[in-house]
This record gives structure tokens, sequence and C-alpha cells, in this order.
């Protein structure tokens, strides 16, 4: 082969090469594309070889013009995007698939549902009071509010009251008819007044009750119907008054944490919901905070915090039976006049004063019948003597009727404290077998159904229930 001729075949070889990286990277000018057109055509006949001296394939090179508008273009402009077809899988800024105008069809149906429905319950929230909420509001016609604007606030209101009012509207029950009822209401709370809790870790939690609460608890039930009011939950401060008050002789009820509102976080015992006269209930209690609701109705006490001389609740005891003794209309108006003294001491003095002009009383009335000179010693020819004892107070005749009252009531608890223990445990056990020891005994239980043959519903009478553990006393 001849050596030039194989020089030039390689040159146009790499021409070519050359060319097409330069059409890959960017379309070549009009110009370029001449000189490349030029640069590729086959040699004239005798440059490189003999007149008449023949071709042979494998020398001849056959290149194409290429395409400018089929070569693809590298090159892209600063701030233009690529063009992106559309498959219908995603949406564009201009169109939506059918499933997101659905969607949004359907979002727009919701919200207008809800604003329509929210304005007819508002509309209908308006209306007219009905007897029905205005008694279970405790409120009276005239002291509601008369403006659709007021009604409307006032429903909205109740609809959250669930989780800030008191579990039921009337705490107690109707009043017993007379003469079953007694006449005032003594409210008793337990935490640092009945009793106090301490914990530690050698005995965990421990409650000892105060000097004088069985007294306090047994002589007032006779003037008084008491009521437990406390702040703690059922299964902690139950079993503490049933340790009080083992045969349920002189509490009348038990109210708990489900019985009192909610303000700001705070448990509060509003008498408004007790379903008794206001002027004829008295509060007891150590913090203020749970009595808010009606202070005027509320005695507030030092707290106990376990001293084993203290008399701080038997020396309420007198304040207290007097105001039961004599019978007052209201006894706000008294509590107020004791408000923020130290009551027991008080009443002591107003009570010595009372005696005293007793006395004074009984001897100028002694005196002017002596004056006469007629006595009823005399009227048969006795001597007059002036050493009769000063007659007692009618508050110290009932006190001593009140006193004996109690004694024999309480040798009558002692003659039968056997029979009373025997049906205290029977009782006991009669609500053991009533309670179901296992999981499907508790699901019959819930629905009322019996219990299928083989699933037993109580635990035997000398097997005794597992319940957490509780404050004893």
């Amino acid at each position: 082969m001849n050596p030039a001729l194989f020089v030039r075949s390689a040159a146009r070889r790499s021409l070519v090469n050359r060319s097409l990286r330069s059409f890959a990277t960017r379309p070549p000018t009009p110009s370029q594309a001449s000189q490349l057109k030029d640069s590729l055509s086959p040699p004239p006949q005798g440059n490189g070889a003999a007149a008449g001296e023949p071709e042979t394939v494998s020398e001849r090179v056959i290149v194409e013009e290429p395409a400018v508008s089929s070569l693809p273009s590298l090159d892209f402009a600063p701030g233009e995007e690529p063009h992106r077809e559309r498959t219908g899988a995603k949406s564009s800024k201009d169109s939506l698939s059918s499933i997101e105008r659905k969607r949004r069809f359907w979002s727009r149906v919701s919200v207008g549902i809800v604003i329509f429905g929210t304005a007819a319950a508002a509309w209908h929230a308006g209306r007219e009071w009905e007897e029905y909420e205005l008694k279970e509001m405790r409120m009276k016609r005239e002291d509601a509010p008369d403006t659709r604007w007021g009604r409307t606030q006032m429903r909205f209101k109740s609809l959250f009251g669930t989780f800030t009012e008191p579990l039921w509207n009337e705490l107690l029950p109707p009043p017993l008819p007379p003469p079953h009822q007694k006449p005032y209401t003594l409210l008793v709370s337990v935490d640092d007044l009945l009793v106090t809790s301490t914990w530690d870790r050698q005995h965990g939690w421990r409650t000892a009750k105060r000097p004088g609460v069985d007294y306090f608890l047994a002589y007032l039930s006779q003037f008084y119907e008491i009521v437990i009011f406390t702040t703690q939950f059922h299964y902690t401060a139950l079993p503490i008054i049933e340790k009080l008050d083992p045969y349920q002789f002189f509490i009348g009820y038990k109210l708990f944490r489900d019985a009192t509102r909610s303000i700001n976080g705070t448990p509060v015992k509003d008498l408004s919901y007790l379903n008794r006269d206001l002027s004829k209930v008295i509060m007891l209690d150590t913090h203020p905070e749970h009595v808010s609701a009606q202070p005027e109705n509320a005695i507030i006490l030092p707290k106990w915090t376990g001293q084993s001389g203290d008399k701080g609740l038997i020396a309420m005891i007198p304040f207290l039976e007097s105001i039961a003794i004599y019978k007052p209309q209201d006894v706000r108006p008294i509590l107020q006049t004791y408000h923020g003294k130290d009551i027991p001491i008080e009443y002591a003095k107003n009570e010595a004063e009372a005696k005293q002009k007793h006395i004074e009383e009984w001897q100028s009335g002694r005196k002017s019948l002596s004056s006469s000179g007629f006595t009823f010693s005399g009227l048969f020819g006795g001597t007059r003597k002036d050493d009769s004892p000063v007659p007692p107070t009618y508050l110290e005749q009932k006190r001593r009727e009140a006193q004996q009252n109690h004694r024999d009531e309480q040798a009558y608890i002692a003659a039968n404290k056997a029979n009373f223990d025997k049906l205290l445990k029977e009782e006991q056990e009669a609500y053991e077998k009533q309670m179901p020891s296992t999981f499907w005994g508790a699901i019959s239980a819930f629905t009322g159904q019996p219990p299928q043959q083989g699933q037993p519903s109580a635990l035997p009478a000398d097997q005794s229930q597992s319940q957490p553990p509780a404050k004893s006393i």
C-alpha cells in the first residue's frame, strides 16, 4: 500500500472524529458545516495515486453530512428549565388530575357542611329557655339571659361543663319529711381536720385520728345532718370514713372529688349543687380555696398536724350545738360575726356574759319577790332561805339533755357491739360473693348476664379479694 495514501486516510479519520465531537457539543455554523463538507470530500484523481490506478474499497471513506437538527444539544442556557412531558400521574401548575379535583371538591363540600352546621347549631342554641334547662342550671327565668346571644353563650358553655362541673346536678337526695330530717346540715372535711396522713419509707402511709373526733361526730349527729365532703377520690377517702363510722350511725352522706367544681384546676365545693337550703348549711374546712364559692357558709379552722393533746375540734362543739339549739332562721349572719376570730374563745366569752346576765336577772327577781314579804315557805310559817341554786339557762338545760342522749346511745352501741360486728361481717362477705373473680365474671356482671357454668363468679368465703393498699387509721 502507498504510504502517502495511508497517512491521508488516517488524517481523514482523525478529522471526522473531531468533527463528530464538535457536533455533539454544539450545532455547527453554516460556514463550519461547509468547511467540514469540503474537508471530507474525496481527493481528486491523480493527487495521491497514478492516473488510471483503481481505488480499493478500504481506501474510500464515505462520510455523509450529519443533519444538524438530529444531533442533540448538551448546552443549556442559564435559567431555562428542561421541557417535561405530562404523563397524567402528577399535576402541573395550570392543570389538576381528576383525583385532585375530586379531593378539592369534597374538601370544599365538607367545609361548607361544617360552617352550615355551626351556624344552625348557634341559631338553635339561641332559642327560648325550657323549664328543664332552668331546673338543671338552678336558675329562675328572670335571672337567666333573655337575649339570643346570651342564651347561645350559656348553652355553649354548658357543653364544656362535663369536665369542670360536679358529676350530678343534685349532690344529695331530697330532704326527709319531718320529724326525720335534721334542721341543719354540717359539711365536714377530712384532710387535716378529722385525720392527718403521713408517709415514710419504713411504714408507708399512716393515718391518725384527731383527738375527740369520735365524740365530735356522735354528739353533733343529734343536731345536724352530717355530710363528709372531701376533695379526695373515693378510693382513698372511703376506707378512712368507714373507720370513723363503722356502723354508719353518724355520717349521713359522703361526697368526694367528683362532687366538686374545678376552677383554674382547683377543686371547689359549690353548695349550690347540694340540694339543701343554704341558710341552714355550715361547712367546716381547712383550705379557704375549697370554699371560695360560698365563703359565707364556711368556717376555716387551723390544720391539725398530729399533735396528741389537740382540743381544737372539741372546742367547736359548744358553738355548733348552740346554733342547733336556738335554731336561727339563717346561720350565715352568725358565721359572718365570728369571721376571722378564734371561734371557741369568742363564743366562750359570749356564753359567759349571757350566763352572768341570767344570774343577775334571777337575783333581781328574787330581790323583788323578797321585798314584797311574801314567800311560799312563809305561807306555812317557815323561815326564808336565799341559798337556792341558780336555775340553768335554756342552753344549759338542752345541753344536759343532749349529753344524756349521747351517753344512752353509746351504752346501746356497747351493749350490742357483738351483733353489729356480726352484721357488718355478713354484709362484707355478701359483698365479696357478688364481686367477680375472673375476667368472664366481670363481663357477665357488667352485661347483667348470669355467669356460665365452669366460670366462678366469686372467691370462696375463706379467701379474700385482693384490693389496692389504702390508708389505715
